[in-house]
């Protein structure tokens, strides 16, 4: 077994992180410090860096509550980052090393929000066989509805009606730089409305990360008669385009103004991409699905892949110890 260095990241390791989340297999600029440190003042950063000698060999985005480690709260997905030509020999001693570094520091539990396989770029599972080895529990499981846009796929009579009737009453589609308007308008009053909640990211903070990230962030509103009427916020890594926010007025149905929006964005804006994730449809932790809304996703053709959450206890890392036999 190999003994490899972990330590806690520093401001001063900035270029060093992003430099290795811009090659690595399973990261995306959610990882990126000038993305992971808009809501600094909301976590505890505890974001690991692991070292091979002097070499880089995966790092953890990370925040601390008590005496529970997660991979980071903030983000929609983290866990270990690795290099795409690691191999499982090294992903089981990086984890051991990472598990021992936590349970020396006082850490009791990692609890790991996995990401979802279609953002990887190569596969990435050796992972999960680390958290198998040290008895992880799976806490959490969620289903995110994605259109696998390599493949043959079609929306249903009811969305293609729907989408015509977006054409019969002259819908017209923007994409802004601007945010506000979509927020205090249309965003905001409904989330208010349906799930007395506030959006993640306020206008402010949205347009601060798109404009570090213009190519990562686009948004799109709907406009009828020249009013705002519908809008949607896309978050785009290499293979995925994934809406953030979506949201349309009371008569998003009589105008057709999303799934005119969304016929758009999936046919033309990002026809290329290898996957369109309209993410979950959860409710209560994960334990009731919202069939509205599932059911919307999937007439545009998309279907179910999951994603995990693991808890591990950190005193378990003996566990990943001779694994490896001869």
């Amino acid at each position: 077994m190999k003994n490899y260095t972990v330590r806690r990241y520093a401001s001063e390791d900035f270029a060093v992180w992003n430099a290795f989340i811009s090659t690595a297999n399973n990261a995306t600029f959610l990882f990126h410090r000038d993305f992971m440190e808009y809501h600094k003042d909301r976590f505890e950063d505890f974001s690991l860096m692991v070292f091979d000698e002097e070499n880089l060999v995966s790092v953890i985005p990370a925040n601390r509550a008590g005496v529970a480690v997660y991979s980071h709260q903030g983000l929609t997905y983290g866990g270990f980052v690795f290099d795409a030509k690691i191999r499982l020999g090294a992903v089981l001693d990086i984890a051991k090393n990472v598990l021992q570094f936590l349970n020396q520091n006082g850490i009791s539990t990692f609890q790991l929000k996995l990401v979802p396989s279609i953002y990887n770029h190569y596969f990435a599972e050796a992972i999960e066989y680390a958290l198998f080895l040290t008895e992880a529990k799976l806490v959490r499981r969620d289903c995110l509805s994605v259109i696998d846009m390599t493949k043959p796929f079609s929306f249903t009579k009811t969305r293609k009606e729907s989408i015509r009737r977006g054409e019969k009453n002259h819908l017209e589609i923007k994409e802004e730089l601007e945010f506000d308007l979509f927020w205090n308008e249309i965003l905001i009053p409904n989330l208010d409305k349906k799930h007395s909640a506030k959006p993640v990211h306020t206008a402010a903070e949205i347009i601060r990360l798109q404009q570090k990230f213009p190519k990562n962030i686009r948004h799109f509103n709907v406009y009828h008669q020249g009013k705002i009427v519908a809008g949607t916020t896309i978050f785009i890594t290499d293979k995925v385009a994934h809406p953030q926010y979506i949201s349309g007025n009371p008569q998003k149905n009589e105008l057709g103004s999303l799934d005119y929006l969304y016929n758009h964005l999936i046919t033309d804006i990002f026809k290329d991409k290898n996957f369109f994730d309209f993410g979950p449809s959860h409710e209560e932790n994960g334990k009731k699905i919202n069939e509205g809304i599932l059911f919307w996703k999937e007439t545009f053709g998309a279907k179910t892949t999951v994603q995990d959450y693991y808890q591990v206890a950190t005193e378990n890392f003996p566990l990943l110890e001779n694994v490896l036999i001869k």
